[in-house]
């Protein structure tokens, strides 16, 4: 029998075990960390061994197969010494999608994945169509393979979850935008972060669709310069298209192989520019999937949107407070400030990710009153906006920040959270950073 290590055990790697063992292999899952209680109970209830605090079991040596999460890069120790010995390394994502033939709907991008991913997951069950909603989004890939197989599935994949995959091939596949991120995992070279978000289309044929934001200068870069088997299917906000999904005064048009219709922006869920995209794409892939265009014209107009990206929080003292929690790079926060027409507070900071602030700095200029920072070192924060901004305030705790912003904001202004960096310095993860922020506005 042969013997698949997991690395690490959230919920993809508890549900790559689940799979794996499914389908006949011995299992060994190892964390370097603590297991979950639930993820123990789940383990044991299956018979599969575990270790945690420690890659230390003595058969790690053995494996034949490796499946690791995603956080953990290829240089850590381990995973190196697998690939030098020439042991695949694959995701979870990999691993389920060796074993299900049916559609795939993936979805990748800097910014915008989630709520791409959440509104074509929208799209398709709104036609009476069942639908797996799994990936990056928290709910694993494989375990759903294994114990409740569906139809279809439509899957949020990290550029992390990209570097681990092989034959993975959608039918439809989106990349909703390119800018800098994560770059501290591709030795600061945007190329190599590129080329992992195009790793979505690399087993895709001409009867595949590869979806793409044609205003993308990085996108465009890229597709020019390299052959793809794919079909291509732009969208563009700024110009007319031959084919595709364009805007043009007010109107959405989708125009593909099997369909053509229209949307009226106004009467879209999402507002904003970057959520017009998000919509485009969106009503792409499922039209692309063959759900009806009145199916998709209905349900665009009831889409309540993703938690932690510019959620509306409560309104004290006329002063909005915004939950941007998700915003964990400057694309987004760009996005954020953008959307926000009334004086800003901003809040920011966390564990910088190889950002470039500068491309905010024209928004920075015209709308932040001032900034809050929040994290353990806000140095680079600190010597690129003090200068621009009158008022830069460090906080270590979100209780803290609240009532600082509480205190500088005046009537009319708005408080954003949207922080341009990841959380774990202060917090579990975003999610964690975006409910303590709500806790605390709440408790004002």
């Amino acid at each position: 029998m042969s013997l698949l290590v997991v690395l690490g055990a959230g919920e993809s790697g508890v549900g790559a075990g689940v799979l794996a063992q499914a389908q006949g292999y011995e299992v060994l899952v190892s964390d370097q960390g603590a297991i979950s209680a639930k993820h123990q109970e789940t383990l044991n209830q299956r018979g599969i061994a575990w270790e945690q605090m420690g890659h230390k079991h003595p058969d790690l040596s053995k494996a034949d197969l490796v499946v690791k999460s995603p956080g953990i890069p290829d240089t850590a120790p381990l995973v190196a010494q697998y690939i030098a010995q020439g042991v695949p390394v694959i995701s979870e994502i990999e691993l389920g999608a060796r074993y299900t033939d049916r559609p795939i709907v993936a979805i990748t991008g800097s910014n915008g994945k989630t709520t791409t991913t959440l509104l074509t997951h929208h799209l398709v069950v709104s036609d009476g169509v069942s639908c797996g909603l799994a990936g990056n989004i928290g709910n694993s890939f494989a375990a759903m393979v294994a114990q409740d197989p569906q139809p279809m599935y439509v899957l949020e994949l990290s550029s992390f979850q990209l570097d681990g995959i092989q034959t993975l091939k959608p039918h439809v596949a989106v990349i909703t935008n390119i800018s800098p991120d994560h770059l501290d995992r591709y030795q600061y070279d945007i190329n190599r972060y590129i080329s992992a978000k195009f790793r979505i289309a690399m087993n895709q044929t001409a009867e595949d669709y590869l979806i793409y934001d044609a205003d993308d200068p990085a996108l465009n870069d890229y597709i020019s310069k390299h052959i793809l088997a794919s079909t291509l299917i732009p969208f563009s906000a700024l110009r007319v298209l031959d084919f595709g999904v364009w805007m043009d005064q007010g109107t959405i048009h989708v125009k593909l192989p099997q369909a053509y219709y229209t949307m009226e922006v106004d009467t879209l869920a999402l507002e904003g520019i970057h959520n017009i995209k998000n919509t485009m794409a969106a009503s792409a892939a499922a039209s692309l999937v063959n759900i009806r265009k009145e199916t998709i014209r209905q349900s665009v107009q009831t889409f309540q949107g993703v938690p932690h990206r510019l959620e509306s929080v409560l309104k004290i003292h006329h002063v909005h407070y915004i939950n941007d929690s998700k915003a964990t790079n400057v694309n987004a926060v760009y996005y954020a400030l953008e959307s926000v027409k009334t004086p800003i507070v901003w809040i920011v900071g966390g564990v910088d990710k190889g950002n470039d602030y500068m491309e905010l700095m024209p928004l920075v200029r015209e709308k932040v009153k001032a900034i809050v920072c929040l994290g353990l070192d806000n140095q680079k924060i600190k010597d690129t906006f003090s200068n621009v901004v009158d008022l830069v305030v460090e906080t270590y705790d979100m209780n803290e920040c609240v009532q600082v912003c509480y205190k500088i904001a005046e009537r009319g202004d708005t408080v954003l959270l949207s922080p341009a960096c990841a959380s774990f310095d202060l917090f579990k993860n975003y999610e964690d950073r975006g409910d303590q922020f709500k806790a605390a506005v709440k408790n004002l």
